[in-house]
């Protein structure tokens, strides 16, 4: 992996992708300063400056992941920002949303600020998620106030559900305040506690004791008529469940500003994958079975799945080498989200490229009051260049995660990923070690 500065770089032979109309252009992209020059045909011979021939593969604005978990700070074993922007690079994402479940918890201005510090000599933006209670405790709303003002995009309470259903609409009410979104763990605790994995017939087979659909569908219910209440946004974190699904969709029938995100490990296993008693495939929610699957397929067929998000989620191997149950949730995914969700979703006609990508690249962003990447002359250029059509294959070992907790290893995947442009740096995939 190498970086290098997108000053005076022609990009050349690939095809621009228009994610509106579906159409693709062959044009060249010169780069001078971090910014688009030029679009159109440009002679390489006479071109003085760096040239990236990539025929074959398409550009696309930038990637955007708004659901990861970097770790730091106080769990720098397990990942960093520097090593999960270069997870995320590998992936073909130029931004990521980081979660709040750090050591402290993004709770207060002095948090936020400092990953953003560590971040910003990263090609990779990363916008921190603040806490929605303080310390995630679920007692007390954080400064919402001071969080949007220090840089903070969104609020949540991930991995800790807000259980206190007045909490929740105090924050739902001050969060409005700041048109800034809450994204929502839902999980009825009393349900859930003691799980590990889906309850049905390969819970009861496996002797492993579930999580029943319900401690997700009761408090997507919950925080829908919060929502409804409130006139909050809300965005339901990792949806998986059938029930969950139909909530969603009502909601959004009747005007309600509801938002929702699926994983692509929940459209890739099923609860009869635990056979294996493989604790890279326990996560939370846990695995679920084909009908929830096939119900989540048709929602995104349908426009009810507004976004992918990996729920990139490290743990060193010593936290997942033990028995199942007492194994922790969660499992790596930003180098294989895009190859899954072509292999699940494109390939499968459940949408078309540009409608699977736009889930990936602008409906985060507005969700999350991002700018949008722009593909025009004196744009910044914030591009992914990737392949849909050349296949790769996952080598856990090589994952530029600092974890090595991903279920996926020697799986063949489409979508190979040339590299990234971002924040003055284009990034190659093939080029030797990251600087």
């Amino acid at each position: 992996m190498h970086k290098e500065k997108a000053d005076n770089v022609l990009l050349a032979g690939g095809e621009i992708l228009n994610l509106s109309s579906g159409e693709t252009s062959a044009l060249d992209i010169v780069l001078a300063n971090g910014k688009i020059d030029r679009i159109g045909k440009v002679d390489e011979k006479g071109f003085q400056g760096d040239v990236h021939d990539i025929t074959g593969h398409l550009v696309v604005p930038g990637l955007m992941d708004m659901h990861v978990h970097l770790r730091e700070p106080g769990r720098e074993d397990a990942e960093t920002i520097a090593t999960g922007c270069a997870a995320a690079m590998a992936g073909g994402f130029t931004a990521v949303a980081c979660m709040p479940n750090t050591t402290p918890a993004i709770d207060t201005q002095e948090v936020v600020r400092f990953i953003r510090k560590k971040a910003e000599n990263e090609l990779v933006d990363v916008f921190p998620i603040a806490a929605i209670t303080k310390g995630r405790q679920g007692k007390e709303i954080t400064e919402m106030a001071e969080l949007v003002r220090s840089g903070a995009v969104a609020f949540s309470d991930d991995g800790n559900p807000v259980v206190d259903a007045s909490v929740m609409r105090h924050a739902m009410e001050y969060a409005s305040m700041y048109d800034a979104l809450l994204i929502d763990h839902c999980q009825d605790l009393n349900l859930s506690h003691g799980g590990h994995m889906n309850e049905g017939i390969m819970s009861t087979r496996l002797g492993i004791p579930g999580i029943p659909n319900a401690a997700e569908s009761i408090h997507i219910s919950r925080d829908i008529e919060l929502a409804r209440l409130t006139g909050a946004r809300i965005h339901i974190a990792h949806l998986s469940v059938k029930e969950g699904v139909e909530l969603v969709r009502r909601a959004k029938e009747d005007g309600l500003y509801i938002s929702c995100e699926v994983t692509p490990h929940h459209l890739l296993f099923t609860d009869a994958d635990l056979r294996s008693f493989d604790t890279n495939l326990k996560m939370n929610p846990p695995l679920r079975t084909k009908e929830d699957i096939a119900v989540l397929e048709q929602a995104i067929k349908e426009g009810v799945i507004d976004v992918f998000a990996s729920d990139h989620a490290p743990h060193s191997i010593e936290e997942k080498d033990v028995e199942f149950n007492a194994a922790p949730f969660g499992i790596i995914g930003l180098e294989t989200m895009l190859g899954i969700i072509l292999q699940q979703v494109v390939n499968r006609g459940l949408l078309s490229l540009e409608a699977a990508l736009t889930k990936m690249i602008v409906t985060p962003r507005e969700l999350l009051r991002i700018p949008v990447p722009q593909i025009k002359s004196g744009e910044p250029a914030n591009l992914t260049i990737f392949n849909p059509g050349k296949s790769f294959v996952y080598h856990v070992n090589q994952s530029k995660s600092k974890s090595k907790n991903a279920p996926y290893d020697g799986m063949e995947l489409p979508g190979a990923v040339y590299g990234v442009v971002n924040q003055g740096w284009i990034w190659r995939a093939d080029e030797g070690e990251l600087d």
